[in-house]
This record gives structure tokens, C-alpha cells and sequence, in this order.
């Protein structure tokens, strides 16, 4: 089985997909949500005699959330440790840290439930924790093939709980670890409906104190999720698996998934030069998070796309922020090359940003979005005028990260509207260069 075409690509065999579905954790929204952990934690089967474990960062213990949730869980009754080794862009050695913190700790068994607190590095590395310590082994056994061994995770292990402290990155909700081999310069992911949280907890004042620049970028990665779910294929104009089993985390857009997008660009763009001008806007750091959320549910579930794709190659080589690499990439890429594959749609874009189209043709509408997307950027005064900028990208870098996006980014260029060879991969990073000057 192969899902390297779609079904609008020559030639197919295979019949289209007829079924979509939906999963996510169970889902709290709202000021002052993490002092309801105690209750959330029992609502999923967690008594107060039990010891967890919160995943975070250096950071996060000194602006002082992890005491606030250490404080609200031992006030009922929980026994709680801390691990706040994680790294930025968690390597797999880093999460084998984590992991070996726990079993000398609890032992093989682990611990009665899991706490992800911070960024999506502290989600994922949590994520990936709670997933190897039940199954047993390490994380590179779980680890596609050919880096890691690919087994299957059968055991989702203890309740577990993520509490982002950004805006941005949907690892509360996304089935998925993303994990950095820096001796392969790659990022790989551990994939499965095992690795999904149990619950996720969005409040915004777990994001006050993030500084302007990391919430524009956070925010970047949301808007790119957003985007790239609204203008991917159809779920039905993609191949299906002979096996549900099978069937990609990527799935392509449905009804449901576009009615996400619609309300996540709404609230994203309308509310990020708010909250990078003014941290303490509780208002608006709630409609980042929601916005966050939907973005997620819409790219995560239909599917991210080129935008992603050549992130990828570019952060491992250079080891940029993510969101700061879509904010370069998401002008050329989703709302430059991939307009051609449907204006129309493109020109709803344009329109959700806050760009008035009236008058327009539908292809001038369509190339609005850019312009639009290239404006709230400027306006923030914290992001790259492009890939130049943000890491000294030249036209002699192009040619390797186009052959590292179409060799090692498949997963993410199924999902694509429109198809890409390696010559228009380069085009676009070459367009990426300078998004303004």
C-alpha cells in the first residue's frame, strides 16, 4: 500500500476513500481551567492517592507555572515529581532521559498518570514518554523504519494530560511525537492513536507569560495549520487503505474539518498583533488558544502540507524555531505555489484574513491571501522578512533542502493540492528568500 499519489495523480489503481473520522482528547477551555486538574484527573479514573509526573522545562519552573500546578495537585491529594529536562526540538536522547527518569523512579510500570506542561517540545516529549514506558523498550523501536525498528504501540499506558503554555503547535490534541536524530540531521515522529493524550487543558493564563516574539511564532504555526487544512485535498480525492488500520493520520479535508479552519484563521489573525502587543490580554490570549485549537483539528486531521514539508529539512539543518520557519515558508509555498490548484478557495482565504477583495477577479482575490498573510507579519516586527533572514539561506542551499523535502517529507507532500517535483520544491524555496524586503 502506497500514498504517494492521489487519486487526481496518473496513473491509479486504487479506489478513493468514502470514510473520515475524528479523534481527540477530551477538551478544557477557559481561564482558570488548571485548577480543575484534581477534578479532570478523577473524571478520568485518577484517585488522589496516586503519583504523576509533570514533563517540562527550566523555564517553566522559574516563571513559576510548575509550582502552580505542583500546588493544585498536592492540594488534592496527589503525589507529584517533576521532570524539567526537556530540550528544545527534543531529541530522541533527551526523551530516553525523561524515560529513564521515570523507570528508575516507578519502575517498568511508570507512573499513575503523566502531566505535559509548556511548548510542543514538553507535549511531544511527554507524549512520546507515556507511550514507550507502557509499551516497553526504547523510543527508536516505535520509530518509522529505516531509523527506527517500527513496531506497533498496542498499550496507550496511564491517563495523560497536556497543558500548553503556547499558542501554536497542536501537540495537545495531535497523535503524533516529533523527535530530532541530529546525528541524521532529520526529525522523525512516533505516530499512532496510542501516543494522543487522554485530555487537554487550554488556559490562557498558562501563556501570559510568553514574549511577543514566541507568540508570533507559535501563533505562525497555528495559522499554517489552519490554512494548509483548509486548502488540501479532499479527504475522498485521496486513495483508500485495504485495512482501516491503515488509513494515515492525514486524511484529507472534510465539512467538519473546513468549519475548523474557517474559525481558527478568523480568530488567529484577528487577535495576534493583540496579544504580541499586549501579553496580559486574557481576552485575546483566549482566542489564540481556541484559534490554536481549531487550527489544529483542521491541519492535523486533514493534513499539513508543503509549508511543512520544507520546515522540516530547514530546521533540522539549521535548527530554527518551527514556528518561525512556516512564517517564512507560508507565503510562497501554501498561498504562492499551491494557489494555482484552486483559486477560488484561495480567494475565501484572502477574505478570512481581512482582506477586501471586492472588485477582484478571482485569481487577483486568490493572490490576495499572500499579500494579506505578508502584512500581518510586517505588522508583528518580530519575524523574518524570510528564509534569507531567518538563517543565511543563499540560492546555494536551495538545491539540498528541495531534494531533502521530496526524499524524506513524503507523508506531508501526499497531502499536497498541488503536486510538486523537486525542480518547483526549489522554485519555492528560491521564492522564499525574501518574502519582502
Amino acid at each position: 500500500m502506497s500514498y504517494n499519489r492521489s487519486v487526481s495523480a496518473d496513473p491509479h489503481e486504487l479506489s478513493p476513500e468514502t470514510v473520515w473520522e475524528v479523534q481527540m482528547p477530551a477538551i478544557r477551555v477557559g481561564a482558570g481551567a488548571a485548577d480543575e486538574l484534581g477534578y479532570q484527573l478523577d473524571q478520568i479514573g485518577t484517585t488522589g492517592d496516586q503519583r504523576g509526573l509533570i514533563v517540562t522545562d527550566e523555564n517553566l519552573v522559574s516563571v513559576g507555572h510548575v509550582g502552580r500546578i505542583v500546588d493544585e495537585l498536592e492540594s488534592d491529594g496527589f503525589d507529584v515529581d517533576v521532570f524539567d529536562g526537556v530540550e528544545r526540538e527534543p531529541s530522541i536522547s533527551a526523551v530516553e532521559a525523561c524515560i529513564n527518569f521515570v523507570r528508575e523512579e516507578m519502575g517498568e510500570g511508570g507512573y499513575d498518570f503523566y502531566l505535559g506542561l509548556g511548548g510542543g517540545s514538553c507535549m511531544d516529549t511527554a507524549k512520546a514518554t507515556r507511550a514507550v514506558v507502557a509499551n516497553g523498550g526504547d523510543v527508536l523501536d516505535y520509530v518509522a523504519a529505516p531509523t527506527g525498528a517500527g513496531e506497533t504501540l498496542t498499550d496507550s499506558g496511564a491517563p495523560l494530560i497536556l497543558l500548553p503554555t503556547t499558542a501554536g503547535t497542536g501537540s495537545e490534541i495531535s497523535p503524533v511525537a516529533i523527535l530530532s536524530v541530529p546525528e541524521k540531521n532529520i526529525k522523525e515522529g512516533i505516530s499512532s492513536p496510542h501516543v494522543r493524550a487522554d485530555a487537554a487543558v487550554l488556559d490562557p493564563t498558562l501563556t501570559t507569560t510568553l514574549p511577543p516574539d514566541l507568540t508570533a511564532k507559535t501563533a505562525m504555526d497555528a495559522l499554517g495549520h489552519a490554512i494548509e487544512g483548509y486548502t488540501t485535498h479532499r479527504y475522498d480525492n485521496l486513495l483508500r487503505a485495504e485495512d482501516p488500520a491503515d488509513r494515515p493520520v492525514y486524511a484529507g479535508r472534510t465539512g467538519f474539518t473546513e468549519m475548523f479552519s474557517e474559525k481558527a484563521i478568523e480568530l488567529l489573525s484577528s487577535n495576534v498583533r493583540r496579544v504580541v502587543n499586549n501579553g496580559d490580554d486574557i481576552e485575546a490570549r483566549g482566542a489564540m488558544l481556541k484559534g490554536a485549537l481549531f487550527g489544529a483539528i483542521a491541519g492535523l486531521t486533514a493534513g499539513a502540507s508543503l509549508a511543512h514539508a520544507m520546515a522540516y529539512p530547514v530546521g533540522n539543518n539549521y535548527h530554527t524555531n518551527h514556528g518561525e520557519t512556516i512564517a517564512a515558508l507560508t507565503p510562497a509555498s501554501t498561498l504562492g505555489y499551491n494557489v494555482a490548484s484552486d483559486p477560488p478557495r484561495f480567494a475565501e482565504v484572502a477574505e478570512m484574513l481581512g482582506a477586501d477583495t471586492s472588485g477582484m477577479s478571482t485569481h487577483e482575490a486568490a493572490n490576495k491571501a499572500r499579500e494579506e498573510f505578508v502584512n500581518l507579519q510586517r505588522d508583528l516586527n518580530v519575524l523574518p522578512s524570510g528564509l534569507n533572514e531567518l538563517a543565511g539561506i543563499t540560492t546555494d542551499d536551495v538545491g539540498e533542502l528541495a531534494e531533502s523535502t521530496v526524499e524524506s517529507q513524503q507523508r506531508l507532500l501526499r497531502c499536497n493540492p498541488r503536486p510538486v517535483t523537486k525542480d518547483d520544491v526549489e522554485e519555492v524555496f528560491l521564492d522564499a528568500l525574501h518574502n519582502w524586503k
